[in-house]
C-alpha cells in the first residue's frame, strides 16, 4: 500500500478494528462474569494486551517479510481476528478451569494459563494489524495511532449499546463480524481488490452459518447459586434477560420450593411462602416472594438478625441501599415502617419487582409506602436533611462468593469511613444505621464493620464510640446498628429480649458482660466480642496489626473493602488448606497475584525474544535500553492512570456502568485526540525532549485537575442530575487523556526515524508493559490506595521523560522551543506534507 492510499482507508479501517477489539474485550468480561466471577476483568484487561505483546515479538522477528506483503497480511490479520474472536470463546468453554480450587489444586494455575493463552489469541491478530500500519507507514504513525485510541473509544461504547439490544452471544458476533469490515476496508486501499474481497464474502457466510447462537452461550458455572437451585426437581428457568448490568435469570422450583431467608432464627417454626429465585450472572441474588393475605405469615421477616432495628424503632422512615429482589423492602413494611425508600442500582431488578412480577410479590412499587428509584448507595446518602430513622445496608452478595474473597479487587464505595460519615449526617434524632453482613470464622467482616463505624463516629466528634454501637450474631448472619445518639437503657433492654428470645448472641451492646457473648451459636471463643472490645480499646491500633486479616477500615481511596488478606498469615493458612482453610483466602486477590506471576515471565521473554533478532552495536543506529525503557514506562504509565480515574469515577458518577462507559470511552477518545495532536509537531529529533518534559509537566497539572474536580464536585455537587455528574467526570479526565495520548506516539516516530527495526518491538514492550500494569494498578489500589497509583505512574512517566538524553548544544536547545499552537487540531487524514503545502500556499 502506496503512502499515498494509506490515508482514509487504513486510517477507518484502523479505528473499526480497535472498536471491534475493545468491544469484544468488554463482551468477554461479560462472558467470563457469567462462566465464573467479575474479579476475572482485570485478567481480561491484561490478556487482551499479552496479545499486543506478542504480535510486537512476532513482527520484531518477521518485520521484513511481513512489511514487504502488508497489503496481503494486514486484511489476513483482521480476518482472523473476526474468525478467532468467535472460535476462542467456543474453545475457552472446555477448558475446566475453577477459580474457587486455585488454593488447593496447584493443576489450576495450567488450567488458567490455558485459558489466558486461548483468549488472548485474537487481540494479537489485531495487535498484528495495528503493528503492521505503523512499521509500513511510520510517518503516519500519531494518526495511525490516534485513529486506534478513537475507535477503541467508541468500541467501548458500542459494546454496551449492544447488550442493551442484542444477547450476550449475539453481540459477541457483531463485532466480530466488525473485523470482517476492517479487514474489507483494508482490502480495498490495496492490490488484488476483488480477489480479497470476494475471500473475506466468503469468510462472512461461513461466519454466520457457523454462530448459530448457543456456540457462544456462556457455560453454567457448576460452583453458582443458579446451576445448584437447577439440580431441584422440576426446578426451571422461567425468565431471563440480558443487559451490560448482567444475565439475570428467575427460577422457579414448584416440586421442591426455594426458601432464601438469610438470618433467620433457628427457634422459628414458621415456613416461608413460595419464592421465585433472582440470580444475576448465575450468582444467588434473593428472592421474590409471592404475597399472601394473611400478615402473620409474614411474620418469619422478624425472627432474622436484620429485623433488629425495627425492634428499636417504632414505626421509622426507611432508607434501603439496595433494593434486589424486595426482601428488605417486604421487611420493613411488615415490620412497621411508615415509609420506605429504596435505591437500586440495576433497573432490571426494579423491572422485574415492580412491572414483570408486580403481581405476584403484591405490587410493593405501588404501595404508597414505598419509593423505588434507580441509583446507587453513596448518591443516595448524599445531600442535606435528616430524613430518616433507619438506613439499611441489606446482604449484597452470595453466601459463596462472600466466603471465598471473589469480591476482594471490587470497589465498594457503600462501605467506606466516608459512605458511614454521610449516612450518620441523614439521620434523625434517635436514627440508626443497620448493616447485615455473612458470618465468617475466624470474624472478618463484622469486625471491619465494627472498625469502621468506629473510626466514622470519631470524625463526627463521639468522644464515647462504644455507647453508639451494638451488634449481635446468628448462625449465619450478624447485623451491626451505628446510632446517632448513645443507646439508652430501654433500647438495651429490647436489644437483649430480642436477642435471647430468638437464640442470638449479642456481640457488643453498652455495659455488655462478658458471659452473654457466646451462649447459643457456640464457638470456641467469642472472638467476635473480644475484637469488638479491643477495638474500643487504647490497643486498637495493635489489635488491627496484630490480627490475622486486614480489617483496618476501607476509604474512598482505599475502597476495597471485602480485601481481607495479609501476607504474613500465608504460611499458617497455606499449611492449613487441605484442611478448610482454603475458604479464608481472598480468591480475588489471589486471582491478580496469579495472574502477575504468569504474566511477568510471558512478558519478559517476549519482550527478550526480538533481540536475538533485532540489529546490534553500531547497526542498531542507536541505544536498545533506553527506548525499551521509555516504552515500558510509558506502557505501565497509561493503564495505571486509567485504571485508576476509572475507580475514581464510579464514585463520581455513581451509576457504574455509566461511570466505566463515559470514562473508557472519553478516555481513549482524548487520548486519540492527542495523538493526532502529536502529529503536528516539528519532527526534527532535537525538539523531542522539550516537548516531552512539557507534556509530562502538563500531564501532572491535568492529574492535580482530574482530582481537583472529582474533589469538588463530590462535595459540591452530590445533588446534580446524573447527566451532570457524568459530564463533571468527563471533563475530569479529558485534559489528562488528551496529554497522555502523545507521548507514545511521538516516541514511535522518533524511533522510526533512527531505528525503524525496533518500531515492531517497542510497540510489543508497550503491550507488555500494559499487561502487567493492567494488574498492578488493582494490586496497588488495595495495599496502596487510588492516589499512590495514581502518584507512581506519574512517576513512570517523569522516567520515561529522562529516558532519552535532552540536546548538549545551545543549538539545538534552541531548535528545542516548539513551534506552532499546541490545540490546533490536525485533519484526520491529511498528511504533513500536505499541510505543509497548504500552510506554505496560504503564506
Amino acid at each position: 500500500m502506496s503512502e499515498a492510499r494509506a490515508g482514509p482507508w487504513l486510517a477507518l479501517s484502523v479505528a473499526l478494528l480497535s472498536a471491534a477489539a475493545l468491544g469484544y474485550q468488554i463482551l468477554l468480561m461479560r462472558w467470563l462474569a457469567i462462566a465464573h466471577w467479575q474479579p476475572f476483568a482485570a485478567m481480561i484487561i491484561s490478556l487482551a494486551l499479552l496479545g499486543h505483546g506478542a504480535s510486537g515479538t512476532a513482527l520484531s522477528l518477521l518485520r521484513g517479510w511481513a512489511v514487504a506483503r502488508f497489503d496481503a497480511l494486514y486484511p489476513l490479520c483482521a480476518a482472523a481476528f473476526a474468525l478467532a474472536a468467535p472460535g476462542c470463546v467456543t474453545l475457552a468453554q472446555t477448558i475446566p478451569f475453577n477459580g474457587l480450587a486455585l488454593v488447593w489444586d496447584l493443576r489450576q494455575l495450567g488450567w488458567l494459563a490455558a485459558l489466558y493463552l486461548c483468549l488472548a489469541l485474537p487481540f494479537f491478530f489485531a495487535a498484528c494489524c495495528f503493528g503492521l500500519a505503523f512499521a509500513r507507514h511510520p510517518a503516519h504513525i500519531p494518526r495511525l495511532y490516534g485513529a486506534d485510541l478513537f475507535g477503541a473509544g467508541l468500541g467501548a461504547a458500542l459494546a454496551i449499546g449492544l447488550l442493551f439490544l442484542l444477547p450476550l452471544p449475539q453481540a459477541l458476533a457483531a463485532v466480530a463480524a466488525l473485523g470482517l469490515v476492517a479487514a474489507g476496508l483494508a482490502a480495498l486501499a490495496g492490490a488484488r481488490r476483488l480477489r480479497r474481497l470476494a475471500g473475506l464474502a466468503a469468510l462472512g457466510v461461513l461466519l454466520a452459518a457457523v454462530l448459530d447462537g448457543t456456540a457462544l452461550q456462556p457455560p453454567l458455572n457448576e460452583y453458582k447459586g443458579l446451576a445448584q437451585a437447577l439440580r431441584l426437581r422440576d426446578a426451571a428457568v422461567i425468565d431471563q434477560r440480558h443487559s451490560p448490568y448482567g444475565w439475570l435469570a428467575v427460577v422457579e422450583s414448584p416440586t421442591v420450593p426455594l426458601r432464601h431467608a438469610p438470618g433467620l432464627s433457628l427457634h422459628n417454626s414458621q415456613e416461608p411462602p413460595p419464592q421465585l429465585g433472582v440470580f444475576v450472572d448465575g450468582d444467588a441474588l434473593g428472592a421474590i416472594t409471592r404475597a399472601v393475605d394473611d400478615p402473620a405469615r409474614l411474620d418469619w421477616l422478624g425472627r432474622m438478625t436484620s429485623a433488629l432495628p425495627y425492634v428499636l424503632l417504632d414505626g421509622p422512615r426507611v432508607l434501603v441501599l439496595g433494593a434486589g429482589a424486595g426482601m428488605d423492602v417486604l421487611q420493613a413494611l411488615h415490620l412497621g415502617a411508615q415509609h420506605v425508600h429504596a435505591v437500586e442500582p440495576n433497573p432490571q431488578l426494579l423491572a422485574l419487582l415492580c412491572e414483570d412480577y408486580a403481581d405476584y410479590a403484591g405490587a410493593p412499587c405501588a404501595d404508597p409506602r414505598v419509593r423505588m428509584t434507580v441509583g446507587d448507595a453513596r448518591t443516595a446518602l448524599r445531600g442535606g436533611g435528616a430524613d430518616y430513622e433507619l438506613i439499611v445496608w441489606p446482604l449484597a452478595e452470595s453466601l459463596g462468593g462472600a466466603a471465598s474473597g471473589a469480591f476482594a479487587a471490587e470497589e465498594n464505595y457503600a462501605l467506606t469511613v466516608e459512605a458511614f460519615v454521610a449516612a450518620l449526617r441523614r439521620l434523625a434524632p434517635g436514627g440508626l444505621l443497620a448493616l447485615t453482613r455473612w458470618e465468617k470464622l475466624p470474624p472478618r467482616d463484622m469486625l471491619k464493620l465494627f472498625a469502621t463505624a468506629v473510626t466514622a463516629l470519631e470524625r463526627e466528634g463521639a468522644a464515647e464510640p462504644g455507647a453508639r454501637l451494638a451488634a449481635i450474631r446468628g448462625w449465619s448472619t450478624g447485623t451491626l446498628l451505628v446510632a446517632r445518639d448513645p443507646f439508652d437503657a430501654a433500647r438495651i433492654a429490647r436489644l437483649r429480649d430480642f436477642a435471647e428470645g430468638l437464640g442470638f448472641d449479642p456481640v457488643h451492646y453498652p455495659g455488655m458482660p462478658a458471659d452473654e457473648a457466646n451462649r447459643y451459636n457456640l464457638l470456641a471463643q467469642p472472638w467476635a466480642f473480644e475484637g469488638a472490645r479491643a477495638l474500643l480499646s487504647p490497643a486498637r491500633a495493635q489489635f488491627l496489626r496484630d490480627y490475622k486479616f486486614d480489617l483496618r477500615p476501607a476509604s474512598d481511596d482505599r475502597p476495597y473493602f471485602a480485601h481481607f488478606f495479609r501476607w504474613r498469615a500465608l504460611p499458617e493458612l497455606w499449611a492449613l488448606r487441605g484442611q478448610g482453610a482454603a475458604v479464608l483466602f481472598d480468591a480475588g486477590y489471589l486471582l491478580l497475584l496469579a495472574a502477575l506471576a504468569q504474566a511477568l515471565p510471558l512478558s519478559l521473554l517476549l519482550i527478550l525474544a526480538p533481540l536475538l533478532a533485532l540489529p546490534r552495536g553500531a547497526a542498531a543506529g542507536g541505544s536498545r535500553a533506553r527506548p525499551a525503557l521509555y516504552f515500558l514506562c510509558l506502557g505501565l504509565a497509561f493503564l495505571l492512570i486509567e485504571i485508576a480515574c476509572l475507580a475514581r469515577l464510579k464514585l463520581l458518577v455513581g451509576q457504574p456502568l455509566l461511570a466505566i462507559t463515559v470514562g473508557l470511552a472519553g478516555f481513549l477518545c482524548f487520548a486519540g485526540l492527542g495523538s493526532l495532536q502529536a502529529q503536528r509537531f516539528d519532527p526534527d529529533p532535537a525538539r523531542f525532549p522539550a516537548w516531552l518534559r512539557r507534556i509530562v509537566a502538563g500531564i501532572a497539572l491535568a492529574l492535580g485537575w482530574h482530582v481537583l474536580v472529582v474533589a469538588l464536585a463530590l462535595h459540591w455537587g452530590g445533588a446534580l442530575a446524573l447527566p451532570w455528574r457524568a459530564l463533571l467526570g468527563l471533563l475530569s479526565i479529558a485534559p489528562l487523556a488528551f496529554l497522555m495520548g502523545m507521548p507514545f506516539p511521538l516516541g514511535l516516530s522518533r524511533l522510526a526515524r533512527s531505528q525503524p527495526a525496533f518500531v515492531p518491538w517497542a510497540w510489543g514492550i508497550n503491550g507488555c508493559a500494559s499487561v502487567l500494569a493492567a494488574l498492578l494498578a488493582l494490586l496497588l489500589a488495595i495495599d496502596l490506595g487510588l492516589p499512590a497509583t495514581l502518584l507512581i505512574a506519574w512517576l513512570l512517566y517523569a522516567l520515561a521523560a529522562l529516558c532519552w538524553p535532552l540536546p548538549r548544544d545551545p543549538g539545538a536547545a534552541d531548535a528545542a522551543r516548539p513551534r506552532g499552537k499546541l490545540l490546533r487540531f490536525p485533519s484526520f487524514f491529511t498528511p504533513p506534507a500536505a499541510r505543509s503545502a497548504r500552510g506554505s500556499a496560504a503564506g
